[in-house]
């Protein structure tokens, strides 16, 4: 039988060796006392005695390890693939969960997916192999539940080619989420090269009590913050309330900064996390943990006066906390769970539930699976039914062996409830929902997830989602209607009887231990060099990857707009997830949904189509693009307000790349994809004054000048060409470091690495 693995002590030991004197020494330089993100950080940093300003200066970490997921892990591995290295220079991780259709059940729908992408698997597995990387298989779980199982450890550093990776910061832990080409650096040995945060302190005061959850706690967090409050920042958690919940509690958490644009967040190490490492069988994390807990915390006198500290506070008394629910369209829309039938009547939302949807990455522990199970043991034995169709998702295969064995899955299934694989599904647009319903009608459904963006879940821009926590889902399955307040409000059970749900009863970890059913970890051989990696030409699956080429010396001139979207354009809209997922190895099939789901600011009322400037007709964006890259024909995309929230999606930024997109202008990026567009060779610019994204025109030229002389800090000139020839111009700002810059100049950051390993 296979063992799981989990990060070596002696890795972990070594890192816990420098902190006494990294940590001390950059106090000393700071003249202050750290957070516990000041900690991690500078006992990571590449030179300890980089310059370092908050949301300033950019620095070179030593990450520990390295996660991706595989529908990300394909093109990072092909550019690692490329760079010429006979292995992997730090632990990493090859997780299968993205590429798991929701269909029939979990059993079905495994089996379906392991034999729709055999060929995807087999190469992540051999590559795996062949460079030294871990591989889970189709079916051990979602990467993030499995990493916080595995190898997540109090004051260590990760970077995860997935948004959500900060969901390790449950366990005190600094993990970032990134693109792929961020993860070859840390893979191909070099420091990972990122702008030193700010820091935003969230003060927990009180405990959280009925059917509050740690849900409502980031919900609540996302309402004060919005979708783009933590760009920039590392969100931490702090205060007394902070040591009442239990690690999955604070992972649920960490993993929805993602959903604020923060770079990551996290909690100090305390008792709860000591004994989730114990039960996951950590014991010497744990113990090893303990002899530095006094560096896995901010200093006494952070805590005191987190004014002073952080460059923002916001507190929140747990104790007060009710229940929240988000949606639709942005996960920053949230309100009492109270108060949503009223707003969906005032909106003209539907009230009724199409569906409801327990577990993802966010929100499938034993603690979350054990509160939602208490409603629905309660509503089998006073009579009630679901009124709407009820899914679960178990995170990863020990939570499912474990709820199984505990008899809490046979709670929902005595409820006519779907249990589904050990995978992402639905909560990343891998539902099929062909069989149940007509596309295009407006529905609502009730996900425990984390995004709610359109099309997001079922590939449908009709369907609304609202996102909240599993027992609130649980309890809204039991009503079928979004206007159901199961605080105050009574359901009707099968005798006409009135029955008011009891307060949801949750275990924090199970008392007979995790089960690990069967585990899917495959280690790679001592020595892999006799592995062929095979990527057949004719695949449509997988490609391998040509050097995108160098930037020529000279400004960019007469450069038409491919598309000038409006309102939300996140990694959703520019390179959409769904049945686009199985093309994440072949950047030209999968160019083939570029900017699919853009609401051009020239015709809102079409997604997805534009004017094509060299025939003058009407065309889809990536059709367009694609006879602008076949012509030869450079172009420019104009983004609105946080271009490229969502996820870590690096093909967002790869395929403008590989289409001859040059220029990426917002009036604001999330940061990651951002990073994502510098690192793929794109200049993304920012309007020094936003009012003159409105001045652009569809049939504009666009120049931008003073490229040579690109340098940290210092604006661009951006010339717009009307057809009437009357130029004017703009300022842009930018975010390049020299290090960035010479990532522009030899056209990818991954050009770069490989002229250093050539010497």
């Amino acid at each position: 039988m296979a063992v799981a693995p989990e990060t070596p002590i002696e890795l972990i030991n070594g890192v816990y060796a420098t902190l006494d004197e990294r940590v001390g020494a950059f106090r000393t330089r700071m003249a202050r006392p750290l957070t516990l993100a000041e900690k991690i950080l500078a006992n990571h940093l590449a030179d300890p005695a980089a310059e370092v300003k908050r949301g300033e200066s950019y620095v070179d970490f030593r990450p520990d390890r390295v996660a991706m997921q595989d529908a990300t892990a394909q093109m990072a591995w092909l550019q690692f693939d490329s760079a010429g290295l006979d292995q992997v220079q730090v632990p990493t991780t090859t997780h299968c969960d993205h590429l798991i259709q929701a269909k029939v059940d979990g059993k079905s729908d495994l089996l379906r997916a392991i034999d729709a992408n055999e060929e995807v698997f087999n190469f992540l597995q051999s590559i795996s192999a062949k460079y030294g990387g871990g591989f889970w298989k189709p079916g051990s779980g979602i990467i993030h539940q499995v990493v916080l199982e595995n190898y997540a450890f109090p004051g260590g550093m990760m970077i995860g080619t997935d948004s959500h990776t900060p969901n390790a910061g449950g366990l005190a832990m600094v993990a970032i989420g990134v693109g792929g080409a961020d993860a070859v650096d840390v893979m191909t040995g070099f420091p990972w090269n990122v702008r030193w945060p700010k820091l935003i302190g969230v003060k927990l005061t009180g405990e959280l009590s009925g059917w509050a959850s740690a849900k409502d706690v980031i919900l609540k967090v996302a309402q004060i913050l919005t979708v783009k409050g933590g760009t920039g920042a590392i969100v931490e958690y702090i205060g007394e309330g902070a040591n009442t919940i239990s690690a999955t509690g604070k992972a649920t958490i960490c993993n929805m900064g993602a959903e604020i644009g923060a770079t990551t967040s996290l909690f100090a190490y305390d008792d709860a996390i000591a004994r989730y490492l114990k039960s996951t069988g950590r014991e010497a994390t744990a113990d090893a943990a303990n002899t530095v807990a006094h560096h896995l915390r901010p200093d006494d006198e952070v805590l005191a006066n987190p004014a002073r500290y952080y460059d923002q506070v916001i507190e929140i008394d747990l104790s007060a906390l009710t229940p929240h629910i988000n949606g639709p369209h942005t996960p920053d829309l949230a309100r009492e769970v109270k108060d949503l039938g009223a707003e969906a009547e005032r909106e003209g939302w539907p009230l009724e539930i199409s569906a409801a949807l327990i577990g993802s990455c966010t929100n499938s522990s034993y603690e979350d699976i054990t509160r939602a199970a208490s409603i629905a043991r309660e509503a089998a034995a006073k009579g009630l039914t679901v009124k709407t169709k009820l899914m679960i998702t178990p995170g990863s295969e020990q939570v499912r062996a474990t709820i199984e064995r505990d008899g809490l899955l046979n709670d929902f299934e005595v409820l006519g409830a779907t249990v589904l694989a050990n995978a992402c599904g639905p909560c990343i647009g891998q539902w099929d929902r062909s069989d149940e319903r007509e596309p295009g009608t407006t529905n609502v459904i009730v996900t425990s997830y984390n995004r709610n963006f359109p099309k997001r879940n079922d590939g449908d821009a009709a369907t609304l989602a609202f996102v909240t926590s599993p027992e609130t889902v649980m309890a809204l399955a039991l009503s079928g209607r979004i206007d159901f307040d199961p605080i105050s409000q009574t359901l009707t059970n099968d005798a006409g009887d009135e029955v008011k749900l009891s307060v949801p009863l949750g275990i924090e970890l199970p008392p007979q231990g995790f089960d690990e059913g069967e585990i899917g970890f495959i280690a790679p051989p001592e020595d892999g060099s006799s592995i062929e990696v095979v990527v057949s030409p004719s695949s449509d699956r997988l490609q391998l990857l040509t050097p995108f080429p160098a930037w020529d010396g000279n400004d960019y001139e007469n450069l038409p707009i491919l598309v000038k979207a409006h309102g939300k354009f996140t990694t959703d809209h520019i390179s959409m997830a769904g049945p686009w997922l199985k093309y994440r190895g072949h950047l030209e099939n999968i160019s083939g949904n570029l900017y699919l789901g853009a609401v051009s600011s020239y015709n809102e009322n079409i997604v997805g189509m534009g004017k094509n400037q060299l025939t003058g007709e009407r065309q889809s964006f990536p059709d367009m693009a694609k006879a602008y890259h076949q012509a030869g024909q450079p172009w420019v995309v104009i983004g609105d307000e946080n271009m490229g929230e969502g996820s870590s999606r690096e093909h967002a930024a790869m395929e403008p790349r590989f289409r001859l997109g040059l220029v990426a202008i917002a009036r604001s990026f999330a940061r990651i994809h951002e990073t994502n567009l510098k690192k793929q060779g794109m200049v993304p610019l920012t309007f020094d004054d936003p009012a003159d994204y409105d001045r652009i025109g569809e049939d504009d030229r666009i120049a931008v000048r003073g490229l040579a002389d690109l340098a940290p800090g210092r604006q661009v000139t951006v010339e717009v060409t009307p057809p009437s020839g009357e130029s004017w111009a703009f300022s842009a700002n930018h975010t390049f470091s020299e290090d960035q810059i010479k990532w522009f100049r030899a056209g990818s950051a991954l050009n770069v690495i490989r002229q250093n390993l050539a010497g």
